[in-house]
Order: structure tokens, then sequence, then C-alpha cells
């Protein structure tokens, strides 16, 4: 099916290529392209040529940052209800692609934000850029990092994530390298090169292997089901009726410093 905010390609290897497609917006994840990259999820995990996917974040100079903010600020006039159900979607957006029965590669072109970590945390590898920028920044919106946290700790382990999961601080690849989000940073020129030295060895390996053995280590991690994932968005929910919410919100888009800030 045609898509809007994402293309998919795979070449005749069956490297696929999912790439986040609203540049124009620094690829940041609204209803759309979260619906979207779950229907897409659903299809290359059904289709049985694709041996390993790439997710991309194109040209754009972000790879993702974060979420669309016009999207969240609407989640302020809405109802607990509708908060709670876009939250979910985006829950279940992240668990799919965590869930990938294929060799899921990030190629980190630019900087990560936000729900942009999120989606480096569920990818098997990442590999990152030098320059590039990642921040968990929701705490600075008076939110918290709710629906990505159980992928984000399952990547860093508790204590590297709580060096930056609450300071909302930005910190370089190479920090985001010791942290455990990326395993390698390099040179951009050099990042195409090193993302096909990721994909290589799945082409000689069985791909019922593969899924069978993506599928043992992740039983063998932190558990991320139901219960946990309703848990995450039922405290962001009771974020969002916050009135610290309300105000980094609104400080956001009236471009001034939040009332906290000094």
């Amino acid at each position: 099916m045609p898509y809007e905010t994402i293309t998919l390609t795979t070449d005749a290897r069956g490297i696929a290529t999912l790439t986040l497609n609203r540049p124009e917006k620094h690829n940041v994840l609204n209803a759309q392209m979260i619906d979207e990259i779950t229907a897409v999820t659903g299809e290359i995990a059904a289709d049985g040529a694709i041996r390993a996917v790439i997710l991309s974040g194109g040209t754009a100079k972000s790879f993702c940052a974060g979420g669309d903010l016009g999207w969240m600020r609407e989640q302020m006039s809405a109802d607990r209800a509708t908060r709670m159900s876009e939250a979910r979607k985006l829950a279940d957006m992240l668990q799919g692609l965590n869930s990938l029965p294929k060799p899921l590669i990030g190629r980190v072109h630019a900087n990560a934000f936000g729900g942009g970590v999120g989606l480096i945390s569920v990818c098997d590898v990442a590999i990152g850029v030098e320059g590039a920028k990642l921040g968990l920044t929701e705490t600075r919106l008076g939110l918290i990092p709710a629906t990505i946290s159980p992928y984000v700790i399952a990547r860093m382990g508790e204590s590297r994530a709580r060096r930056v999961f609450m300071s909302g601080r930005i910190f370089e690849a190479a920090e985001a390298k010791e942290l455990g989000l990326l395993a390698r940073v390099v040179m951009p020129e050099a990042v195409d090169a090193i993302i096909e030295r990721e994909v290589a060895p799945y082409l000689t390996a069985s791909p019922t292997a593969v899924a069978a053995s993506k599928a043992l280590a992740r039983s063998l991690g932190p558990v991320i089901d139901d219960a946990i994932i309703d848990d995450t968005v039922n405290r962001l929910a009771d974020t969002w009726e916050t009135d610290d919410a309300r105000e980094g919100i609104a400080a956001f888009f009236e471009k001034r410093p939040a009332r906290w800030s000094v």
C-alpha cells in the first residue's frame, strides 16, 4: 500500500530500507507516521523475502526529532481516553518494531531526540555518526519518556539510563555509545559502508534461525508485555494532566522559558 510519511524499498538480496520521510519536519512522529510504521512493520514481518531491515532517516536534518509538537499540543485539549489511545498507538508501534522477526539495523545519520531515541532503542544494532546529538528531552516540556521507556531501559540498563533519562540534557554520539544506545560511531561518509558490514552476515544465516534467535534473546531480556505497556501509557496520561505539562507545552509554543527554567 502507498505511504506518505515513510518509504519502504527492498533490494535484490532481500535487504529492506524503511525510511522516515518527513524531512521538512525533522522526521518527527505524528499520528499518521505512527500508523504507517505500524502497518509497514506488519508487512515486513509477513514478507519471507526480506532478510534484514535498515531503519533510516534518509537525508533529513534529523534522524527523528521526537514527537510532533503540534500533535502533542492537540493532546492538551483531549480527554484522558483519547490521550491514552494515542499513547497506546505509539507504544504498539514500538513493540511491533521491537519484536520484528527480522534484524533491524538503525542508520542514525543525524540528531535524535525523545521518540527518536526510542526508535534507536528498538533496533538490534544502531550505527551513529560523529556530530549527531541525542537526548531524552521530554522533561523540558513537563512530560516523561513514558512509552519509550521499556525499550530505552532494556537497551541501556537502568544505571546508565539514569544518567540521561530525567535531566533532558543533550549528549553526543560518543556518549550514546558509552550508554549502549549506539554500537558504533563513525564519520558520516563511512556510515553506509558500516551498515553494509552489519547487514552482510545475515545473508549467510538461516532466516528462520535468525528470527528464532532474536525471539530467544528478547525472551531472556527485560519483560515488555501488555501490563508494562499499559503502565507506561497510564503514567503518561497522568503526566499530561499536570500543571507542568500544560506550562511546558505552552512555553514551547510561546517561545519562552518555562517557569521552572533558571
